[in-house]
C-alpha cells in the first residue's frame, strides 16, 4: 500500500479555504447533550491554511473563513488585507494588504460525487482558559495529545503531540476548527487530500478536516481576519476510523490565541509577502480568469508601463502582495499626508503604484536608485523613474549608485512631524518584489530608527561609490534602534575589515543549542562562513535544521535518514500533475524564493534573528550597499520561524507530489494499516527529524 503512504494529508501553502456546511446529527439522550450537540453543529469551514507536508506524505492545506465572517469584518488596516487572501497573514487574513473578504473566486465545477465518511458526534471539551503571550497551550487533561498554538503574523502554527506512546492505528489525523473574537460559530480548515473510495477513486473536491482529518502534528492556518482584536479560539479535535470506514472524534483540545495586526503594535511589525503564485491556492482563485501575465509585468524594464488587465486585479495583487504590500504602501501614503521628509533607498524600481506616490512627495524625498548592470541602461525601468523623480523632487534629491558591487538596499525612511516610521527588509519595490517573490519586511516606529536610516542615507550620498569610505562610517557597524522593550540592532554595508558581519554571524550561527530555521536566497551560490556554519549544523543530529533556497544547495547533503534534512528548493508543480492537484505558474523567470533571515533557538530565551536586504555573503558584507538587523526577541522569532516552516513545508509538499508523479503514485489519505502496514504516522515517531519536528514545536 505504498500509495496509501506516500500521501498523508495536503494542505495548500498560504491560501484561503472554502466555507462548507457540515452537521453532525447525534441522538441526545438530555438536553445539555443537545445543547452541546448543536454548537458543534454550526461549524462551518473556514479557509484553507497553508501548510505543511510530512516526508513520505503529503499535507497541505488552507483555510479560509467564511464569506460572512469576512463580510462583517473589514480591515482598515492597509497591512492586513482581507481581500480573498490566505496568507492572509497578517491581514485578516493573509499577507495582503488589507485583505477585505472581497475575494472573487473561479467558477466551480461539477466534480464526481464522491461519497464521504459519516461522523460520530463529538465528545466536549473544557471551556478555554484566557488567551496570553504569542504561545499558548490547551489544559483539557482528558485529551489524549497535548495542543500548542504559535502566534504569528496574521497566521497561526496548531502544534500537537501524542501524550503517551504512539496513537492507536485507528487514529486517521486531526480535524481543526476556528472560531474569531466575539463569534459564535466554530469554522472547520479544509483538507485537499482525502480518503480514496471504495473504488479507489481520488474525491477531487476540498474537504472539512472533519471528514478528511490532517494527517500531521503540526498546521499553519491562515486565518481571513486575523488582525480581529480577541481571542480566536482552536479546538482540534482526534479523529478515528472503524473497520466500516466510519470516523468518530475523540476527546478534544480547545486554547485561545491573540493575532492583532502588528507585531508590536506602534513600535514593530513583521510583514510578508505571499510569495505563492507557484501555488494551488492561486491556481484555484485568478488563473482561471487570466494568466499570470495579466497580472504581473514580464519583464521588469516594461514595469512602469504595464497595465493588469486580469478581471480580479484589486483582489489578486492584494493577495499576493500580502501584508507587506499594505504595510510599504501605507507607510507611503502616510508620509504624503503628514508632508513628511522621506528617505528611499531602491535596488529594484519599475512598480507604478510606488512611482507615483513617491513622486506626490516632491522635494520632501531624497532618493538613491541602483545603477548597477541593466538598472543602469537607458531604456531600464530606474533611468526611466529617475526622470519621473527628478522632475517632481530636483535633479540633486535622487541619485544614481552602484557602491562596491549594488546598491541592494531596499529602505524606506519617514521623517513627519507624526509619522516616524522605517521599512527595512528584503522587499524590492517591484512587480516581482511584490507579488512573485517570498519576502519580508520589518516596520519599525520611532525618532531613533529614523535619524539612524536618515544618516545611513547621507553616508552613502558623500560616499558616493566609495565602499571604503562608508565602511569607515558609524552606520556601517551595529547601533541600536532604540525600540522599547526589543533588543534590536542595525549595520548598513558595505562593511570594512574591521566592522564586517560575515563571519560574526557564523560564529552565533555556531552557538545554536536548539534549533535553527532559514530562508536564504542564493544560499546556493553563497561561499564562505555563513554557509560553512550552516553546513555543519545541518550535520548535528543535536540541532534542528530546515531551510530553504531558491535552487537546489550543493555540498549540503544529508544521507542520515535521522538527521536533519537537506534545504529544500522553490519549486513549482508543472504539467500532467497527480490527481487532484493542478499545473502552476512559475512567475517568469528568476527567483521567486528571496527572503534573506535566519532564526535561531526560536524556542529558547536567546532566540534571535537575522534579517534585511543582506544576502550572508562577501559581496553583501563588503561592497554591497544593504540593510541588516539582529532581532533578539521570542515573538519576533517566533513570528519569522513560522513563517520559515511555512514555505518550507510549501515547496516540501511540491517535492513530495513530484516524486508521487515519476512514481504514478496518487496522492490520498491513508486509512488505518492493514497486516504488514505500517501507520501514517509511524514515521513521525521512528524517524530522527521527524521526532525532533514533533516534540519541538508541541
Amino acid at each position: 500500500m505504498a500509495a496509501r503512504r506516500v500521501a498523508k494529508s495536503a494542505k495548500k501553502t498560504k491560501s484561503k479555504a472554502k466555507t462548507s456546511k457540515s452537521k453532525a446529527k447525534a441522538k441526545a439522550k438530555s438536553k445539555k447533550a443537545v445543547a452541546k450537540s448543536r454548537l458543534a453543529k454550526k461549524s462551518k469551514a473556514a479557509k484553507k491554511s497553508r501548510s505543511v507536508k510530512k516526508s513520505k506524505s503529503v499535507k497541505t492545506a488552507k483555510s479560509k473563513a467564511s464569506k460572512k465572517a469576512a463580510k462583517a469584518k473589514k480591515s482598515k488596516t492597509a497591512k492586513k488585507s482581507t481581500t480573498g487572501a490566505s496568507k492572509t497573514k497578517k491581514t485578516g487574513t493573509g499577507k495582503p494588504a488589507n485583505k477585505a473578504g472581497t475575494s472573487t473566486r473561479p467558477p466551480a465545477t461539477t466534480p464526481p460525487a464522491v461519497p464521504t465518511p459519516a461522523v460520530t458526534p463529538p465528545t466536549p471539551s473544557n471551556p478555554p482558559p484566557g488567551a496570553s503571550g504569542f504561545q499558548v497551550v490547551g489544559t483539557n487533561a482528558n485529551a489524549p495529545f497535548s495542543l500548542k498554538l504559535h502566534r504569528g503574523d496574521g497566521m497561526t502554527l496548531v502544534a500537537m503531540n501524542w501524550k503517551a506512546g504512539q496513537p492507536p492505528a485507528n487514529f486517521v489525523g486531526f480535524a481543526i476548527e476556528y472560531q474569531e473574537p466575539g463569534g459564535t460559530a466554530f469554522f472547520a480548515l479544509n483538507n485537499r487530500l482525502g480518503f480514496l473510495d471504495a473504488a479507489g477513486t481520488v474525491n477531487p473536491q476540498k474537504l472539512s478536516t472533519l471528514q478528511s482529518p490532517i494527517q500531521k502534528f503540526r498546521w499553519v492556518h491562515f486565518p481571513r481576519n486575523a488582525e480581529l482584536v480577541g481571542d480566536f479560539i482552536y479546538r482540534v479535535t482526534p479523529m478515528f476510523m472503524d473497520a466500516q470506514g466510519t470516523l468518530s472524534k475523540g476527546e478534544p483540545q480547545q486554547a485561545p490565541i491573540q493575532l492583532a495586526r502588528e507585531t508590536y503594535p506602534g513600535i514593530a511589525n513583521v510583514t510578508f509577502t505571499r510569495g505563492f503564485v507557484s501555488s494551488q491556492a492561486f491556481v484555484d482563485r485568478y488563473l482561471a480568469h487570466g494568466p499570470i501575465n495579466t497580472l504581473v509585468a514580464p519583464l521588469a524594464a516594461q514595469g512602469l508601463d504595464f497595465k493588469p488587465t486580469h478581471p480580479d486585479t484589486q483582489a489578486a495583487l492584494a493577495w499576493m502582495g500580502f501584508e507587506a504590500r499594505g504595510a510599504i504602501l501605507q507607510t507611503l501614503d502616510e508620509a504624503i499626508a503628514d508632508h513628511a521628509e522621506v528617505r528611499v533607498v531602491a535596488y529594484d524600481l519599475n512598480l507604478p503604484e510606488i512611482l507615483d506616490r513617491l513622486v506626490q512627495l516632491g522635494p520632501s524625498l531624497k532618493i538613491i536608485i541602483d545603477d548597477s548592470d541593466s538598472h543602469g541602461d537607458g531604456d531600464s525601468a530606474e533611468t526611466a523613474a529617475e526622470s519621473r523623480l527628478v522632475a517632481s523632487a530636483g535633479r540633486q534629491n535622487v541619485l544614481r549608485q552602484h557602491m562596491g558591487n549594488l546598491q541592494h538596499n531596499k529602505t524606506i525612511a519617514v521623517n513627519g512631524p507624526t509619522v516616524k516610521k522605517v521599512v527595512f527588509g528584503s522587499t524590492n519595490l517591484s512587480w516581482r518584489g511584490f507579488y512573485v517573490q517570498a519576502n519580508n519586511a520589518l516596520e519599525v516606529t520611532g525618532q531613533k530608527p529614523v535619524d539612524l536610516a536618515f544618516e545611513a542615507f547621507d553616508g552613502y550620498v558623500a560616499q558616493s561609490n566609495s565602499a571604503a569610505g562608508f565602511g569607515a562610517t558609524p552606520s556601517a557597524d551595529w547601533q541600536d534602534l532604540g525600540l522599547p522593550g526589543i533588543d534590536a540592532k542595525v549595520a548598513f554595508s558595505p562593511h570594512s575589515a574591521a566592522n564586517a558581519k560575515l563571519d560574526e554571524i557564523a560564529a552565533d550561527l555556531k552557538t545554536t543549542t536548539s534549533s535553527l530555521l532559514y530562508s536564504l536566497a542564493f544560499l546556493f551560490q553563497t561561499g564562505g562562513s555563513v554557509r560553512d556554519a550552516i553546513e555543519d549544523l545541518t550535520k548535528d543530529d543535536n540541532i534542528f535544521v530546515y531551510g530553504i533556497s531558491d535552487k537546489k544547495v550543493g555540498g549540503i547533503d544529508v544521507q542520515d535518514p535521522n538527521g536533519n534534512v537537506s534545504p529544500v528548493f522553490a519549486a513549482e508543480l508543472g504539467a500532467n500533475v497527480p490527481e487532484p492537484f493542478k499545473s502552476e505558474p512559475t512567475g517568469g523567470t528568476g527567483t521567486r524564493m528571496h527572503h534573506k533571515f535566519t532564526v535561531i533557538d526560536f524556542d529558547k530565551p536567546t532566540a534571535r534573528v537575522y534579517l534585511g536586504s543582506y544576502n550572508f555573503s562577501k559581496p553583501a558584507d563588503r561592497q554591497n550597499g544593504e540593510n541588516l538587523l539582529i532581532i533578539k526577541d521570542r515573538r519576533i522569532a517566533v513570528s519569522y520561524m513560522i513563517e520559515a516552516l511555512s514555505i518550507f513545508d510549501h515547496y516540501t509538499f511540491r517535492v513530495a507530489v513530484k516524486q508521487a508523479k515519476s512514481k504514478g503514485e496518487r496522492l490520498h489519505l491513508a486509512r488505518p494499516p492493514g497486516p504488514g502496514e505500517k501507520a501514517w504516522f509511524d514515521d513521525d515517531f521512528t524517524v530522527g527529524h521527524k521526532i525532533k519536528d514533533r516534540l519541538l514545536f508541541a
